[in-house]
């Protein structure tokens, strides 16, 4: 590694770790305006901040905006409007928003009820490694709804969950809780 390098390194390593110390503010982007806005409670303007970059394509400001739609968080319950933005972030590899276009196909909630596509974006979300996808798709296998119903499938599912400290969700079918906790573990 050279000199020259290195020292701009530790300039600016000590500039952006001195700065906050001196009252200096460094300016977060929209999203993670968005994201502090809707801590505190300020949903509209988060909707605000975070449509402009959904809108260019941030998957998750797109996946935010679904949860909100579908909870209805600072603005009407729209169905509709979740399922395209969750289909817009899911299409870019979020397992948040596949898992929950998973759900709005299971629940019927802005689609028409599927179990075959829910399963479809349940299994992008599990084989990407995400423990409630993971569990979800093995209650699919469990009951054969979407699939034909494989218990040693189910069972492979609900034990990669719990390799993860998931415990199995068995007939337990997932909640609209699942909705925001996994907005905020998308962070």
């Amino acid at each position: 590694m050279n000199k020259r390098f290195t020292l701009k390194f530790v300039v600016l390593t000590l500039a952006l770790t001195l700065l906050p110390a001196l009252g200096v503010t460094v300016q977060a982007g929209p999203f993670e305006d968005g994201d502090k806005a809707f801590e505190q409670g300020n949903y509209h303007t988060a909707i605000n901040l975070w449509k402009p970059i959904a809108e260019q394509g941030n998957a998750k400001a797109q996946y935010n905006l679904g949860v909100m739609y579908d909870q209805g968080i600072g603005v009407p319950q729209d169905y509709t409007e979740a399922v395209k933005w969750f289909r817009k972030a899911a299409e870019q590899g979020n397992v948040y928003a596949q898992t929950n276009l998973g759900v709005m196909y299971d629940k019927g909630e802005g689609v028409p009820q599927d179990d075959t596509e829910a399963v479809k974006w349940y299994r992008k979300a599990a084989e990407r490694g995400l423990d409630g996808a993971q569990n979800i798709l093995g209650t699919m296998y469990q009951k054969g709804e979407g699939v034909p119903q494989d218990h040693a499938e189910a069972v492979k599912w609900y034990r990669k969950a719990a390799e993860q400290g998931e415990p199995p969700w068995g007939q337990v079918l997932p909640s609209d809780v699942f909705l925001i906790s996994a907005r905020r573990r998308d962070k």
